[in-house]
């Protein structure tokens, strides 16, 4: 167990905004105030976490990859057969329409959560969700704690692993979130900030709300990505290395070479790349905070992120 007291935060942790004391939410076709935004107790996600949802930030006014967002987001629904009478343009549509009626323009996350729907009993067949998909938008403002970056978060390994394909198949971003809500607390109960979750053989896969990344000796190690959420971060990330000559590998390794890295970070759309200061109570490499390949990595990164920014003006221009 760790024994480290330092206060516990996540890699969502952000800095406090009273502004989103008083945002606005979509709700299906409705842009409401928080309080009243609200679904009935029969939406098939609530009752069932049956829906998939995508997490996108909003820089200058852009939502950054979102075209990559789309693209999982429309599988999904199609491989779980969610009929969305919407178009990505709709989608984008909705996600504007909501952030300017809070004023955001830029430091804005959006959750955007799309289910079955509503259920005419409370039973589990699909069929019974028979008035279309609910649609909600969270728009939060929302910007990384700066505390992230300079000490870096905390890893216990636990016993709750990311499952086969044919369980329920880690590559959905579905509201079924429990497997990595118990991980959590797993995590949380060994005095950890999040857990690092092994695949079904033992290798190192994921953590309950990122993905995970290795320095090794100058190279970067990620999991094979079989049995791991494939984050739109994550593949900017391994596209980058591939791009700018760093040694990248996606590969089945152990806690052994987690243990031994020289620096270890997270990546996801919220956080972008977050660093690992220790795993199971072991130092990740020797000094605190992100190391010089994650903050290369992280420059890198934001470049990306102007210039997707910057072909998205030019393409409404």
């Amino acid at each position: 167990m760790i024994t480290d007291q330092a206060p516990s935060h996540s890699t969502h942790d952000a800095e406090r905004d009273t502004r989103n004391d008083t945002i606005k939410i979509y709700v299906n076709g409705q842009i409401v105030p928080k309080a009243d935004a609200v679904v009935s107790v029969y939406d098939s996600g609530f009752m069932l976490g049956d829906g998939m949802w995508e997490g996108m930030r909003l820089y200058d006014g852009q939502w950054a990859f979102f075209d990559e967002h789309m693209d999982r987001l429309f599988n999904s629904l199609k491989s779980v057969s969610i009929q969305l009478d919407m178009t990505p343009d709709d989608i984008k549509d909705v996600l504007n329409r909501t952030a300017a009626a809070n004023e955001m323009t830029s430091d804005a996350h959006c959750r955007l959560m799309i289910t079955r729907g509503r259920k005419s009993k409370p039973f589990q067949h699909p069929g019974l969700s028979k008035f279309g998909p609910t649609v909600v938008a969270i728009i939060e403002h929302s910007k990384p704690a700066e505390t992230l970056l300079k000490s870096g978060i905390r890893l216990a390994t636990v016993s709750q692993v990311r499952g086969l394909p044919m369980s329920q198949d880690a590559k959905y971003n579905s509201h079924s979130k429990l497997n990595c809500v118990i991980g959590s607390l797993q995590a949380e109960q060994a005095g950890a900030d999040e857990a690092l979750m092994l695949d079904p053989h033992g290798f190192v896969n994921t953590t309950n709300a990122c993905n995970f990344f290795i320095v090794r000796r100058g190279e970067v190690w990620t999991s094979t990505g079989d049995y791991c959420m494939n984050g739109v971060t994550r593949q900017k990330v391994i596209d980058l290395c591939h791009a700018n000559g760093i040694p990248l590998k996606e590969k089945n390794y152990s806690l052994y070479e987690a243990y031994g890295a020289d620096e270890a970070f997270l990546t996801g759309t919220f956080g972008a790349q977050t660093p690992v200061a220790e795993i199971d109570g072991k130092p990740i490499g020797t000094k605190v905070g992100a190391g010089p390949i994650t903050l290369k990595i992280r420059d890198l990164y934001k470049e990306l992120v102007a210039a997707n920014v910057a072909s998205q003006k030019t393409a409404q221009a």
